[in-house]
């Protein structure tokens, strides 16, 4: 196994590098602050067998004693395409101690347009030279060359500039961010002026700004060295969009407590990890069972830690794609943290959104969904001919429940209130018991249960009974929590677009929350309630 130092771990570079080698099967070790500490550095290099060297100094004094510790070893040092004095005093240095040595001169980082992330988020880039036109590289694809040289055979002596795959000019770069800017050409002396104010030293101000104002080149030795394309500053953009969204805005409970625990908080944009996807929410929906969690109810099952931003469906756009879904895509899927101006979530967890109706209207669909999926086909084992009992028809669960039992050839019997019968007939239910007046029908093979007051006598409408609410009391009796499924929320999606199950939702403002849960208290909500959250 090849011992690997890195100097720099922490850096744009050498986060991703570290990954990389480790992926490889090196041993990786880092080094930051210690570089120029002698001894730290001597009991680092111990064992080693090559070296990735970034010299975060502006000049090059004390790279010779450093190197001279590193000895006879393999070397590859990340320089860059300006070749500044330092940087290739540097390099001299390094071909006349190291065994083996490859310098790497990256040309127009991506990850500088970083810069512009204030101004991105105000809508205005004002910098200079946006004619000026770059091939920036993704920092990943220079550590991709930088885990072949330092693993590999046939890269001494190699200097290789390294650049994104095509050339755009710095506007060009601003409008693929993914945000709506305008671009503002900043007059040269005015940009020198501004960096000279913050600190910037003049020869470095002066060497970035006629760096910038000259077109640079475009080259192929990422693919040449690694047999993998440069990746595209569209894929950089797509993966740092959090890193240029600032804040947004949040439902969050910071205790439990009544609905005026909920507030509407401007928090930081979330950003995704591995494998997770950003989403750009168009709408959350309420559950209940919210009203529980908000008074605290639920802490042993979900083990909520405060504060908490609530909403569990959610449908919305990914901004930052992953696994299957790429920027653009239409998803929906069941998450914590929905209701906000954006989430992040797995990738496996989403399945893409129906295309029929309204994106806010697929919000509708998740938990709900589910439940009404697994109880009717999992656990009720619904099939054609079956009598079904499904009482509570007309809340969110049953509304599904009621379409999905007719889809499998139930004969479905439904209890609905007044204000819900309607909709519940209109959906296919072959009878419509009114609860408020009439008394639940017997002989039927399957009770599903959706209501929180069962009384004991249901225990003689069915055979076989499904809740997921209380348990019943019967020897073939099931209590269920529905569990996320993307494969099903897939099936559900290619029954709404073919026209088999059919949405229907009370949409209202995400800042109407806590109203809602006050009447859901109150037993003033009924069906399903989506919450926009898109200004």
């Amino acid at each position: 196994m090849t011992k690997v130092l890195v100097s720099g771990a922490t850096g744009t570079i050498g986060r991703p590098l570290v990954n990389q080698l480790e992926n490889a099967g090196a041993d990786v070790r880092t080094v930051t602050r210690a570089l120029t500490d002698p001894v730290a550095l001597k009991a680092a290099l111990d064992g080693v067998d090559a070296v990735f060297l970034l010299w975060p100094f502006a000049s090059a004094e004390g790279a010779r004693e450093v190197l001279e510790l590193i000895g006879a070893r393999r070397v590859v040092y990340l320089s860059s395409a300006a070749a500044r004095p330092h940087e290739v005093e540097i390099e001299r240095l390094i071909a006349g101690t190291a065994r083996e040595w490859t310098v790497l001169r990256p040309h127009a980082f991506a990850a500088n347009t970083l810069r512009w992330a204030e101004q991105v988020r105000a809508g205005v880039v004002r910098q200079p030279s946006g004619d000026a036109a770059f091939s920036p590289i993704h920092e990943r694809d220079i550590a991709a060359v930088a885990v072949r040289a330092l693993l590999g055979e046939g890269h001494h002596g190699a200097v290789y500039t390294l650049t994104g795959p095509r050339p755009l000019t710095q506007r060009e770069q601003a409008r693929a961010i993914g945000r709506p800017v305008r671009w503002e050409e900043e007059p040269p002396e005015e940009a020198r002026r501004r960096l000279l104010g913050l600190g910037w030293p003049a020869p470095a101000v002066d060497g970035m700004l006629r760096s910038m104002a000259e077109p640079g080149p475009t080259t192929r030795t990422v693919e040449e060295v690694t047999g993998a394309p440069a990746s595209a500053f569209g894929t950089w953009a797509s993966e740092h969009a959090a890193d240029f969204l600032g804040t947004m805005r949040a439902a969050r409970i910071h205790e439990y407590g009544d609905a005026s625990v909920i507030s509407l908080d401007e928090v930081p944009v979330p950003k995704p990890g591995p494998g997770e996807v950003l989403i750009r929410v168009a709408a959350t929906s309420f559950n209940p069972s919210e009203v529980g969690l908000r008074m605290g109810l639920l802490q042993d099952v979900l083990g909520v830690t405060l504060p908490h931003t609530l909403g569990w469906d959610v449908a919305g756009t990914v901004v930052t794609g992953a696994g299957d879904f790429a920027p653009g895509d239409r998803v929906f899927g069941l998450i914590d943290g929905a209701a906000a101006e954006y989430a992040v979530a797995t990738a496996s967890a989403l399945a893409g959104a129906p295309e029929r109706i309204p994106l806010a209207d697929a919000a509708a669909v998740p938990v709900a969904g589910l439940t009404a999926w697994q109880a009717v086909f999992e656990h009720a084992r619904v099939g054609r001919g079956t009598r079904v009992l499904i009482n509570g028809a007309g809340g969110g669960v049953g509304l599904f429940a009621v379409q999905l039992a007719k889809h499998a050839g139930a004969y479905v019997v439904a209890t609905a209130g007044p204000r819900s019968a309607a909709a519940v007939r209109a959906l296919g239910a072959d009878e419509v018991v009114d609860y408020t007046s009439a008394p639940l029908p017997g002989g039927n093979d399957v009770l599903i249960n959706l209501v929180a007051d069962v009384p004991a006598s249901v225990t003689r409408l069915a055979k076989e009974f499904v809740s997921i609410t209380q348990p019943i009391e019967h020897p073939r009796a099931v209590r269920f929590v529905a569990r996320n499924d993307p494969g099903q929320l897939a099936e559900l999606a290619a029954l709404i677009d073919k026209g088999v199950v059919h949405v229907t939702a009370d949409v209202r403002p995400l800042e109407s929350l806590a109203d809602l849960h006050r009447a859901a208290e109150r037993g003033l909500v009924r069906g399903k309630v989506v919450l926009n959250v898109e200004a």
